[in-house]
């Protein structure tokens, strides 16, 4: 399993917060900080033979390793399996005309050169069985399917003249993806551009595989896809182990090497996931309403999380577990104390796709062999 590298939507939004924190002061979350998410469901049944055969192939997916420190071992998540499993390629009905999250109208008449602008849109539109129509890939889309494609995007930044040299029949992108020059650039030039809503909870899958399955004139098979991928995260859910006593986890944004240091609140995507897997999300237990806030000795502390969660890269740049625990803060916290991180792959942990069934199993199978 490789280790990736690159900039989900949350990683932008993260980069975000922390140049508004410099510049201007802190700044709510785009999101509305009291939006409400659904709970987590409460006395979960017992897992039935499909999701058990739904578990058997996520299994097969993911796995678990260990992260070593210099004062002990600790357990960690290895990444889940990044491939993904396309369907058969479908036939588009086209033209299509949607409603961008803009609020433009935007006219595809043609999806035979797409050009995903994220991660998480391109493992969509792979995964509906039109990966043979995407002509070019951003940093994060890190799956094989995907490795051969020229690279359009690196960092927060797009490249319009990198994307119009491509041809493109349709772009695809989220609201955080900029700059907002080169978004009206490619406008200008009269390429479709969708800008599709972005996902930070596990019951806004569903929604987005429709949305893009919509757009691109395969709805009966963004149907299939979206009913394949919610019933694997209902059979991940069926399996938490049900516990009074729920781990506290905090979800950790690192950058080492540009001196980024967050933690997750409300709306930070990691929050879904935690709260699915069985846990709490210690930030936002600690009263972060923010979707990222800049890590403080005092907020760690007050966050008290039994378990860190990272993504593998941010780790990596922090120089490891024992890099980490000289975050300050981090080495007082009970996580700290005992060395528990799970960290999981940067191109799969906040996509919010397809695979997002896999990501929570490995974080359920870490969480709840750590906690």
């Amino acid at each position: 399993m490789r280790a990736t590298v690159g900039t989900t939507h949350t990683q932008r939004k993260a980069g975000a917060a922390v140049r508004r924190s410099w510049a201007q002061g802190p700044r709510g979350s785009r999101r509305p900080a009291d939006r409400t998410r659904r709970a987590p469901r409460r006395g979960r049944p017992a897992v039935t033979a499909a999701a058990t055969a739904l578990l058997l192939a996520l299994t097969a997916c993911g796995g678990s390793g260990t992260h070593t420190s210099a004062t002990g071992t600790s357990t960690g998540a290895a990444t889940p399996a990044d491939t993904i499993e396309p369907l058969p390629t479908p036939t588009p009905t086209l033209p299509t005309t949607v409603k961008s999250a803009d609020g433009r109208e935007v006219t595809v008449a043609s999806d035979d050169r797409i050009v995903p602008l994220t991660g998480g849109l391109s493992e969509i539109v792979f995964t509906l069985g039109l990966g043979a129509h995407v002509v070019a890939r951003d940093i994060t889309a890190t799956f094989p399917q995907a490795a051969k494609l020229p690279l359009i995007t690196r960092a927060h930044d797009v490249s319009a003249e990198g994307v119009l040299s491509l041809h493109p029949t349709l772009v695809l992108a989220e609201p955080t993806t900029g700059p907002a020059e080169a978004i009206a650039q490619i406008r200008q030039a009269g390429v479709p551009l969708l800008i599709l809503p972005a996902a930070t909870s596990l019951e806004e899958v569903g929604p987005r595989i429709t949305a893009v399955a919509a757009a691109l004139g395969v709805p009966t098979a963004g149907t299939q896809l979206r009913t394949r991928t919610e019933q694997r995260i209902a059979a991940v859910r069926d399996s938490v182990p049900a516990t009074a006593d729920k781990p506290r986890v905090a979800f950790l944004y690192l950058r080492g090497t540009a001196s980024v240091y967050l933690i997750g609140g409300r709306g930070s995507g990691a929050d879904s996931l935690i709260a699915a897997a069985g846990g709490i999300d210690a930030g936002v237990a600690s009263g972060l309403t923010k979707d990222f806030t800049p890590i403080t000795s005092e907020a760690l502390v007050k966050a008290a999380p039994d378990v860190i969660l990272v993504m593998t890269k941010g780790l990596e740049s922090v120089g490891g577990i024992p890099g980490l625990e000289k975050v300050p803060g981090v080495a007082q916290t009970p996580a700290g104390l005992d060395h528990r991180v799970i960290a999981i792959d940067d191109g799969t942990l906040l996509n919010f796709g397809p695979r997002t069934a896999t990501v929570l199993h490995t974080l359920t199978t870490a969480l709840h062999k750590t906690s």
